[in-house]
């Protein structure tokens, strides 16, 4: 007799095959070796439903009702108990076969795939495993890179691009990644520096040659090394200024004062080159640009920060070529990690035309106090005192003015922070005593601690 299944229904090797009438008593049963090899002639005669342990009733009869009443079941994954009290994972489905014929389950053994999955689980854990040893060897060399004082620069062994160029080399030299390496040296000398490039490939190593790098064509001792990585091979370059001095961080006693000025400034302060790349940067700038190292913004474009529409680097750029110089531009910081900082940047160039260096200094104007919308009824307070000279003292028109301004302020400063006393007084500079004081003074709402403002 040929059974015809419904679509999906694939009985060509089951595990168990049960034949059943419409009650679910067993008629006939076929277990394939990869189950058991214990004899289950006891199951005929029985009810289905009595091979299983008694909290499994509910799911089998639910499959048995479901073939009466629709053809098919549903599968479902059961603990199959064989006559020697194993315990076996299937998956069973019920189909039934027409007329009086009764039923028929076809079940698969889960052992096979509960396995997989353990192997599966355990090789995605040994990849975790290495992936984070990969993670931890990769923050080791970056942070070694980015520490050493010594200029390094990783090269595509073909083209000969900068990939990678860590901070000393931006500041000494200014190279940044995505440049070739040759333009930067006296034309007479790149054959050379090609040579010694091509008995490092040869021979694994080679003499480190003289050449002289960057604008000014300062003396540089350069050595390489091949490097392997996946999508090809490198050349480690390292620099060290010729004669033996230190590395280009340790300056004479004048200019690292003026670095260690620039550092403690509280404004961002950025040196770019004429294409906006980034070759120096203060803590304040690593703060706006929520970057965590110097390492992670040199070598970058700053319009990966400042994009903001119409007030991007590009205008920026444009002003400064035009005029020279750029006072108070107005625009915004886009940090990493998602924060937007009002700023105003003044820049200037190393030359009144075509600078090669670009000095910028930003400054945070995101909690500077904005002139109200009520600006109108002070002035036309002011006008109202001022309509009272002479007629009043000197002293008492100062002191009406001033009591004017300072409330004036003083409401622009709790409108700015959504009533939070401690952040207005912060931004007008005063104590918190004494900016309760000033409430009193004037009388003003939400002077008390039960007011509508907060400390907080």
């Amino acid at each position: 007799m040929t059974i015809a299944l419904p679509p999906g229904i694939n009985i060509a090797q089951p595990d168990v095959t049960l034949m059943m009438d419409l009650d679910g008593v067993i008629q006939d049963v076929m277990v394939s070796n990869t189950v058991c090899d214990e004899p289950i002639d006891d199951w005929r005669g029985r009810p289905w439903v009595e091979t299983f342990g008694d909290d499994l009733g509910g799911k089998v009869m639910g499959m048995l009702a479901d073939a009466r009443e629709n053809g098919v079941s549903a599968f479902r994954q059961v603990n199959q108990r064989f006559p020697s009290g194993l315990e076996v994972p299937m998956e069973y489905t019920t189909v039934r076969l027409g007329g009086k014929a009764g039923m028929i389950a076809v079940g698969r053994n889960l052992n096979a795939v509960a396995d997989l999955q353990s192997r599966l689980v355990a090789a995605q854990q040994a990849m975790e495993q290495e992936y984070w040893k990969l993670r931890e060897v990769e923050t080791r060399y970056r942070l070694l890179f980015d520490a050493s004082n010594e200029a390094v620069l990783l090269l595509n062994a073909d083209s000969l691009r900068i990939i990678e160029a860590n901070p000393a080399s931006m500041r000494a030299l200014g190279l940044a990644r995505g440049r070739d390496l040759l333009p930067e040296m006296a034309a007479e000398e790149r054959d050379q520096f090609q040579a010694m490039l091509k008995r490092v490939s040869q021979a694994g190593r080679a003499p480190g040659v003289l050449l002289h790098l960057g604008p000014q064509r300062t003396p540089w001792l350069v050595r390489a090394s091949l490097m392997t990585s996946d999508p090809g091979p490198m050349f480690l370059v390292q620099l060290a200024p010729a004669g033996g001095a230190q590395a280009p961080a340790v300056r004479d006693t004048d200019r690292s004062k003026l670095d260690t000025f620039i550092d403690r400034l509280p404004d961002a302060f950025v040196v770019t080159d004429r294409d906006g790349v980034i070759r120096r940067v203060n803590r304040a700038f690593l703060d706006l640009a929520e970057a965590g190292a110097e390492g992670a913004v040199l070598g970058e474009p700053l319009s990966r920060w400042l994009s903001e529409p119409g007030a991007d680097l590009a205008a920026l750029l444009a002003n400064l070529n035009r005029y020279g110089s750029v006072r108070l531009f107005a625009t915004s910081i886009h940090g990493e990690l998602g924060g937007d900082t009002a700023v105003e940047i003044s820049a200037a160039g190393d030359s009144a035309s075509k600078p090669n260096d670009i000095a910028l200094l930003l400054r945070d104007v995101s909690r500077r106090v904005p002139v109200s919308e009520n600006s109108p009824s002070l002035h036309a307070a002011l006008a109202a005192i001022i309509e009272q000279s002479g007629k009043a003292s000197l002293r008492s028109l100062v002191r009406d003015t001033v009591g004017l301004v300072e409330r004036h302020y003083i409401v622009a400063a709790l409108d700015l922070t959504d009533g939070n006393r401690t952040a207005a007084a912060e931004i007008l500079g005063m104590s918190r005593q004494g900016f309760y004081k000033k409430l009193a003074q004037y009388e003003m709402d939400g002077h008390s601690r039960t007011g509508p403002y907060s400390d907080a």
